[in-house]
Parts: C-alpha cells; structure tokens; sequence
C-alpha cells in the first residue's frame, strides 16, 4: 500500500515538472563588453593608436635632425679604426682616448673657455705627466723629462733634474739684461750679436772661467775690458802670460821717491824706468844714466 503510494506521488511530481518547464521560455546569457565600457575601451584604443603615431613622429624626426645612420650619428662615424667627428665638436665631461689626430691636411684646434689639461697616468691613477694651458696657470708642464725635437729628430731642448741642455747651434737670449745663471754654465763659444757689446759681471760674487785646454777672447773689431774693484790676477801655473802689442800702456803706477841726496835739482824728469818689487809689484822710477830703481825702492817697503 506504501509502495503504490509513493509510487503515485512520484509519477504526479515528474508530470508536474514536465508541465512547469514547459511552461517556462528559454532564457540567453549575452557574452561581451557593452554600454559604456565598450565605449571607454574604443576611447583607450584610439589615444593609444594616436600615441603611438606620436612617438612614430617624434622618433624619425630625433633620426633626421641628429643625422642617425648605419656609419654613426651626426658628426660622428664609426670606423674600424675608432671613431670619426667632422667639424666643431664640444665635451662636457672628460675625454678618454688613446689617439687624437686630425683629418690629413687639416689643422687640430683644441679650444676652452678656461683651461686645457692633458695627464697621463699609470696604472695605480697616479699622474706621471701634465700638461695645463689656461688664462689663469699660462703654460705648465710636469713631467720627469721635458724634450723638443727638430722635424728630422735633432734635439734641440732638453730638461730634467740633473741638467738643461740646448742643442741649437745657437742659443740667443734677447732681453735688456742678458741672461743670469745661479750656477755654472758650460758652453763652447759665448758670442754677442753683430755690432752688439758682450759683457760678462757677477755683481756680487766671483766670476770663474776654466778650460782644460785653454781660453781664448778674441774682438775682432773693438775693445776689451776687465774690470774689478779689488784685485786682477792673470797666473799661469807652467806656462807664462805674453803681451803681444804694438804699444802696452801701465797707468796709474806708483812712482817711487828718491832720497834728498841723490835727487837732482834740474829740470823735471819725462823718462821714467819701470821697476819691479821683490813680491811683484811695479812702480816707477826716474831714469838716469844707470838704473834708478834701487834708489827710488820706497814703494816696495
């Protein structure tokens, strides 16, 4: 009885559905973006597409006024053996290279509102050599060694710690008061310019001139000069010292003085004899009929 009963009701519930559903419409589940998002997304799309045009633009613009090719970028090319600037180029920063040269026939111009420095360092960063030309430092250079060569590699300067040499055949130095050195000078030939007085002075100290072989002044067409405020002395060691003139003058000599007895009372004497003392030195004596010197020897006391 059970069984048939629920039986029953089972069959009216399935009937009931079938009617029920039956009944109802199918219902359509749209997939998509619509209203106004659709429109935002449109809008998105078009200021992206209006974007990248934009950049489009701007990009070959940047590529045709900075001159962008496949050999480099404006000025600059890019060669197998480093990089090429035709014209004017200017660097803010420092520049690293290991060659500069410029294209053959033409001038290189290193131009700076302030200064231009050239330093070569060693592996540690310490500098080794310098270079500064400025408004403010002039020329300086620094270095171990300073050298100027002549085009076929003759040198002609020549500067360190020990000497300074000058290779040139000829050296001129053209100021109004010559040349003064703190120290020795060692050269084969001084000579002052044509028509030019060569004059050699220590104001205030020694001046010394030595050759192993020999020191020869020689004025062709002048006069020679040495003066002194003390003492002159021309000593040979083995050899002697010639006078070799026509006339040899011996000014301001002292006269020696006779004694009362043995002066004459006559007329003034013009001859005079010239004595020499036994340390050397000479005076002067009035001539006789025989050597006066031993009578006039007051000078030598």
């Amino acid at each position: 009885m059970c069984s048939s009963l629920s039986l029953c009701m089972t069959q009216e519930q399935c009937t009931h559905r079938n009617n029920v559903q039956s009944s109802e419409k199918p219902q359509v589940y749209k997939v998509g973006i619509y209203g106004w998002r659709k429109r935002c997304l449109y809008f998105f799309v078009l200021l992206l597409m209006i974007l990248i045009l934009i950049n489009l633009a701007l990009t070959i613009w940047i590529l045709k006024v900075m001159n962008f090719t496949i050999d480099g970028m404006g000025n600059l090319r890019i060669t197998e053996k480093g990089l090429k600037l035709e014209g004017d180029s200017e660097f803010l920063q420092p520049l690293y290279a290991k060659e500069i040269q410029s294209k053959p026939g033409r001038p290189l111009f290193l131009q700076s509102s302030r200064n231009v420095s050239v330093n070569i360092v060693n592996s540690n960063n310490q500098l080794l050599t310098q270079l500064v030309t400025g408004k403010s430092h002039g020329f300086k250079a620094r270095g171990k060694m300073f050298e100027v060569k002549s085009t076929s590699g003759r040198l002609l300067f020549s500067a360190d710690e020990q000497e300074v040499v000058v290779g040139a055949e000829r050296l001129r130095v053209m100021g109004a008061e010559g040349a003064v050195f703190s120290k020795s000078v060692e050269t084969p030939h001084v000579r002052a310019e044509p028509f030019k007085e060569l004059r050699l002075e220590s104001p205030t100290r020694s001046l010394l001139m030595e050759a192993p072989k020999g020191i020869q002044i020689l004025a062709e067409a002048g006069d020679i000069q040495a003066i002194c405020r003390n003492e002159l002395r021309l000593e040979s060691k083995d050899g002697e010292i010639s006078l070799d003139a026509r006339r040899i003058r011996l000014m301001r000599l002292p006269e020696g003085k006779a004694s009362t007895s043995s002066s004459s009372s006559g007329t003034r004497q013009t001859v005079y004899e010239v004595c020499v003392c036994p340390n050397g030195r000479l005076f002067l004596s009035q001539a006789g009929t025989g050597s006066t010197c031993q009578i006039s020897n007051n000078v030598c006391l």
